[in-house]
């Protein structure tokens, strides 16, 4: 007879120990990541807009997608390399003719990180609710084998611009990890057009620096005992809206009085007279 895992104290609010699948973080690393003239790829109306100014003010950025690519570090047995790219929607307002006007575009950057996974190497199978049967065909497309390989993760917030300029053709010394043609058709889709290409050398170039902030971690799918509570209905019933009046349902919401008081700048220790000098500051004290 196996070992029976579960031990279920009954005594103890039906306590037990259970075994949970789930993913172990095995290395993890922090940056903060400053790009500089990253270009900016536009749709045609943008680019028309782009050639006949050099006035742009920089207004949002927004990360759209990123694509990771893990492979083995050679020699390194353990470690893997981290291929990292994100996709950045950039809108920008140009003034042409006197008129203010939005423009977006695409913008791309990327990094590489190196973490530890440990190893191991085997196929994971598992079965379909959907598609078992007693007739059901073997799967030949691999779709439903996955294995215990390290799978990395990107953790980021939206980039902050630095700044954004416009600059001549024969002078750009732009920071490109891709060409036009490599942006994925998702992506370029989200600012609702195509993106010019790289043909015409005569096009001015629009170049933005980007601040990032992010957390990469690697992991593997990982078996664990943990001790678990039996889970209880809760007590709390479903709420529904008493009518249908929006303006009613508006007026019980909290005014959000943290939104129109920004935080006070904290100095840090550094900042507060260490050192005997005694510096005033608004550090509590």
């Amino acid at each position: 007879m196996p070992e029976n895992r579960t031990n279920i104290d009954r005594q103890n609010c039906g306590r037990e120990t259970v075994c949970i699948d789930t993913y172990r973080v095995l290395d993890s690393c922090r940056d903060k990541d400053c790009y500089e003239d990253v270009r900016v790829y536009l749709t045609s109306f943008g680019q028309e807009l782009i050639n006949h100014t050099q006035n742009v003010r920089t207004k949002s950025a927004q990360i759209v997608s990123a694509t990771l690519d893990v492979s083995a570090v050679p020699f390194n047995r353990g470690f893997y390399q981290i291929n990292i790219r994100i996709y950045v929607k950039v809108t920008v307002e140009v003034c042409c003719n006197g008129k203010p006007q939005d423009i977006t575009g695409i913008a791309a950057v990327e990094k590489t990180v190196i973490l530890f996974a440990s190893e191991g190497n085997v196929s994971i199978f598992k079965s379909d609710p959907f598609d078992d049967n007693h007739c059901r065909r073997p799967n030949l497309s691999g779709s439903r084998v996955s294995t215990n390989m390290p799978v990395a993760v990107l953790e980021t917030v939206d980039p902050i611009i630095l700044g954004a300029k416009v600059v001549e053709p024969q002078t750009c010394c732009c920071s490109c990890c891709c060409t036009c043609d490599e942006i994925p058709d998702n992506v370029a889709g989200d600012i609702g057009g195509n993106l010019c290409g790289d043909d015409d050398n005569s096009d001015h170039v629009l170049v933005v620096s980007l601040g990032f902030f992010s957390v990469v971690r690697i992991e593997r799918p990982a078996q664990y005992l943990i001790n678990a509570t039996e889970y209880t209905v809760p007590d709390k019933e479903c709420v529904s809206p008493e009518n249908d009046d929006p303006c009613a349902l508006f007026r019980t919401m909290s005014f959000p009085v943290n939104e129109f008081y920004p935080p006070a700048f904290v100095p840090q220790d550094d900042d507060c007279g260490n050192g005997g000098n005694n510096k005033p500051c608004g550090c509590g004290r």
